[in-house]
Order: structure tokens, then C-alpha cells, then sequence
């Protein structure tokens, strides 16, 4: 029984204890054992996804000596598009609508590509604080431009993802809440007002999650 408009976002349960957070392993549940067996219709479309985002990330990556590096992204999509998805059912947590969940992803992703940067391409990281054509009085703006910039880099993927989920889980909620005080004849419209944005939460969730993934390649190439 939800308290509260926020009480679908509450990571504990009757029993004080955060156990909504295992809705992460749901999926181990649901996937069929027939998925890994044999070449189903949802492992084809699987496949062919897989290769879309690994064709456009390597496009995006441009290097061909980071041979594997797309399967990460693409490994990150997926977990992000399935707790996204998961979080439209009724009665579960949705686990990306919460910083802890959206800044773990993001600021381990981030980190590793400043160490590798700086350790590894220290002269490109350098010339990339200053834009090329840059005049030299507005160079050392530009590099507190830049710097701050990278620096919030992890903040913006996180606080976008979380955003956005909780934004439509309201909206929907807030619409729910209103079902038992409309006519009956407008009970209809609810309905399908309520299906409406479910598609688009739809929507919403595999484009989070396509833009996470594509963010993330963007900031890694900037460090070869």
C-alpha cells in the first residue's frame, strides 16, 4: 500500500530494511533458461540490437585498437534499459531513479577514463583543456571552462537518468491517485491517458539508457 506520493521510490521495505534494491537480480528470475539454449525470436532481436549499438559505439569510439571496448557500453545499456523497464511494473523499485543507483554507474566510468587520460595521454588531456583557435587572453578561462565542465561530467549523466525516471513515475502516479475522485465516465479517458504515457515511459526508458551508453563512449574517446 503506497503512504505516499514518493513511497514508490523507498528502497526499504515493512521490515526497515532496504530490500527493493534486489529488484537488480529480477531479471535473473524472468529471462527463460531457453533464451541461452536455442535461437529464439527474443535472442534474434537481442542479436541484432547487440550489433546495432556495437556498430554505432565503435563509430563513436574510432579506434580500431580498443578491439572488446563497445561490449562494456553495450553491457551498460542493457542494465540500465532493463531496471528501467522493470520500474514500470506495478509494486517494483525502480533502482535508476536514485542517485546511489545512477552515480555508481557514472562516476567509476568517469574516473577510469581521467586516470587513463592523464596517466596515459597526459600532452592530448593537456591540449584538450584549450580549444584549438582559442585567443591567448581567454586561454586560461577556457581551461576553468573545461575543467569544470569534465568535472560534472559524471553528475549530469547521473542526475539526467535519475531525473527523467522519476519524473514519469510521478506523472503516472499523480494520475493514478486521481482514478477514485473522477465520474465514471471519465474513468475512460484516465485509462487511456494512463496507457498513453506508459508507452512513452516506454520510450523514455530505452532512451535513457541509449543515452547514457552513447555519453559515456563520447567522454571515453575524448581521452585517446
Amino acid at each position: 500500500m503506497m503512504a505516499s506520493l514518493f513511497s514508490s521510490f523507498d528502497p526499504s521495505t515493512t521490515l526497515g530494511i532496504p530490500l527493493n534494491w534486489t529488484s537488480l537480480m529480477l531479471g535473473l528470475l524472468i529471462i527463460p533458461t531457453s533464451f541461452w539454449v536455442i535461437p529464439s525470436r527474443m535472442e534474434i532481436l537481442w542479436n541484432k540490437i547487440i550489433n546495432m549499438l556495437h556498430t554505432e559505439f565503435k563509430t563513436l569510439l574510432g579506434l580500431s585498437k580498443m578491439n572488446g571496448s563497445t561490449l562494456v557500453f553495450i553491457s551498460l545499456f542493457s542494465l540500465i534499459m532493463f531496471n528501467n523497464f522493470m520500474g514500470l511494473f506495478p509494486y517494483i523499485f525502480t533502482s535508476t531513479s536514485h542517485l546511489a543507483m545512477s552515480l555508481t554507474l557514472a562516476l567509476p566510468i568517469w574516473m577510469s577514463f581521467m586516470l587513463y587520460g592523464w596517466f596515459v595521454n597526459t600532452t592530448h588531456m593537456l591540449a584538450h583543456q584549450v580549444p584549438q583557435g582559442t585567443p591567448a587572453i581567454l586561454m586560461p578561462f577556457m581551461v576553468c571552462i573545461e575543467t569544470v565542465s569534465n568535472l560534472i561530467r559524471p553528475g549530469t549523466l547521473a542526475v539526467r537518468l535519475s531525473a527523467n525516471m522519476i519524473a514519469g513515475h510521478l506523472l503516472l502516479t499523480l494520475l493514478g491517485n486521481t482514478g477514485s475522485s473522477m465520474a465514471s465516465t471519465m474513468i475512460w479517458i484516465l485509462i487511456i491517458t494512463q496507457l498513453l504515457l506508459l508507452l512513452l515511459e516506454s520510450a523514455v526508458s530505452i532512451i535513457q539508457a541509449y543515452v547514457f551508453a552513447v555519453l559515456s563512449t563520447l567522454y571515453s574517446s575524448e581521452v585517446v
